[in-house]
């Protein structure tokens, strides 16, 4: 029987998952030393928000191109340099703070450059998890590395609450800096097999517009964006009001830490006890159950004053947050197929940092009209309100699988043809029974999401008006290299679907496939 461990025994995604989280422990400590040293240079509760927004903003902006990049380059160069760029913001924010030259814009100028960063490389992270594990190990290497991710929780707010107290902010920064080499080292010495396709390779616009095409089809994908937005947006006015939070109850930042210390804690715990968990219940049910629970917490935290007490409620607030953000994110990796992970897992993000930056702003700018505990009490309210007006979309849509990618034989053509040459029609001849007209018909429906999605920009479907039962199905693509994708990007369900919509054709050979490809004048 599978362990939750097992993915440890790989030596690359042990080695990067130990590099993660001890890189992971340095962006806690410089969450800890920005929130405090913000409280310190403008406890305006709106400035200490826009801390939390300029870390999730760049990810609203920058998703899809980071996406397009992480299908189109080299993902092992392509993190490098995104580590790269962390530790030097990391390290200059730091060098700048020591010094005393820091002041509030400079601090939110630089959390947004390190926000960039990660902007850039959480598509390319996301992508390349299945590249270290075999499938049926995916689902305990996301529970690593949100087991991972919320040790260094525990830890680093803890240790950052020491530092900022012995050494002030600036040291927690260059200690963020330093923790990058890890991850660092490990991706240089990975020896990345190369993928050898004899496709042109994507061009970053066009990857960009194949990934919009592709989640504007995605029901499943879109179910999950929904979901994750409405959550997000409430649930974040708890993490990017806690500083306020612990200077309202008396406490500096070492009770800050202590206090997110505890949400870590908490989502330790909630990491552990999801296998159960996830055998017993579906994702919506985790959803619902987490969101809850947040939302009680929420509440909690507005009326308590005491350390002890609070740190007790976020421990409970941790699990329900670790329980909700895990099941968005499976839900997310298993509804994409390998071909476009990057970028649709990339706009699944940005539905996260619409949810984390504007949340964070809203919740900022009604703690300042109202108070913190009653800020917290609306979000908590506005959080149960939108889990219920959400509730019919699925999170278990993408549960079946299928999304093993097939690859179909290349079309039969005359002569070698240029891949730049388009647009390029395709037409699909059926002869059906017309008593059959009204199932055939719903069938070729669900066959065109999967035309769009793959990189059709157009699709329609005609009956002959002389010859009932003759129907002609015909797409158009933008080139006949994004046609020749199109049969590599099939999976499993979608040769199902075509497989029930080929099943109404009655004629002795199969449909005629035809392809026209536009001349140039």
């Amino acid at each position: 029987m599978m362990s939750a461990w097992d993915p440890l025994k790989r030596p690359l995604f042990r080695a990067l998952w130990i590099a993660t989280v001890v890189s992971s422990i340095g962006t806690w400590m410089h969450e800890v030393g920005a929130g405090w040293l913000m409280v310190t240079l403008d406890p305006r509760p709106i400035m200490v928000s826009l801390v939390q927004a300029a870390t999730a903003l760049p990810i609203f902006f920058l998703a899809l191109p980071a996406g397009a990049l992480a299908d189109i380059l080299d993902r092992r160069r392509y993190l490098m340099a995104t580590q790269m760029w962390m530790l030097a913001a990391a390290a200059l924010l730091g060098l700048l703070t020591l010094a005393g030259l820091a002041n509030a814009w400079m601090l939110i100028g630089f959390t947004f450059m390190l926000g960039i960063g990660a902007a850039m490389m959480m598509p390319a992270w996301a992508a390349t998890l299945p590249e270290l594990v075999p499938r049926e190990e995916l689902q305990p290497a996301i529970a690593l590395n949100s087991i991972g991710i919320n040790l260094s929780r525990v830890i680093g707010p803890a240790i950052a609450g020491v530092i900022v107290a012995a050494a002030g902010p600036g040291a927690t920064f260059v200690l963020n800096a330093l923790s990058f080499l890890g991850i660092i080292v490990v991706l240089a010495r990975w020896q990345r097999a190369p993928r050898p396709s004899t496709l042109p390779a994507e061009r970053f616009f066009g990857a960009m517009r194949a990934g919009l095409r592709y989640v504007r089809q995605a029901r499943e994908l879109q179910a999950v964006m929904l979901r994750a937005l409405a959550f997000f947006v409430f649930a974040t006015a708890l993490w990017a009001l806690l500083p306020l939070t612990a200077q309202r109850i008396g406490g500096g930042a070492a009770a800050y830490g202590t206090l997110l210390a505890c949400l870590g804690a908490g989502a330790v715990a909630g990491a552990l006890a999801l296998p159960p968990l996830r055998a017993r219940c579906s994702r919506d049910q985790l959803v619902r159950g987490g969101t809850a629970i947040f939302a009680a917490v929420m509440i909690t935290s507005a009326l308590l004053d005491r350390l002890w007490s609070l740190g007790a409620a976020l421990l409970a607030g941790g699990a329900a947050w670790m329980a909700t953000l895990s099941s968005f994110h499976m839900a997310a990796q298993t509804a994409v197929p390998a071909w476009v992970r990057g970028r649709a897992l990339a706009i699944y993000l940005v539905s996260f940092a619409a949810g984390t930056a504007g949340g964070a702003v809203l919740w900022g700018a009604v703690a300042g009209r109202v108070g913190v505990p009653a800020a917290l009490i609306a979000a908590a309210v506005g959080a149960l309100l939108a889990a219920a007006a959400t509730w019919r979309a699925s999170l278990d849509a993408g549960e079946s699988g299928g999304l093993e990618r097939l690859a179909w034989p290349d079309p039969e053509t005359y002569g070698s043809i240029d891949p730049e040459r388009g647009p390029v029609l395709i037409t699909v001849e059926y002869r059906i029974d017309p008593r059959g007209a009204r199932d055939f018909t719903a069938a070729m429906s669900a066959l065109e999401r999967v035309r769009r999605r793959d990189g059709a920009t157009s699709w329609g479907l005609f009956s002959d008006a002389a010859e009932p039962g003759r129907y002609v199905e015909f797409f158009l693509v933008d080139s006949w290299a994004e046609h020749l994708r199109q049969h590599h990007r099939i999976t499993q369900a979608d040769e199902e679907i075509q497989s029930r919509a080929r099943a109404f054709h009655v004629g002795a050979e199969p449909p005629r496939v035809s392809h026209l490809i536009a001349e140039t004048r």
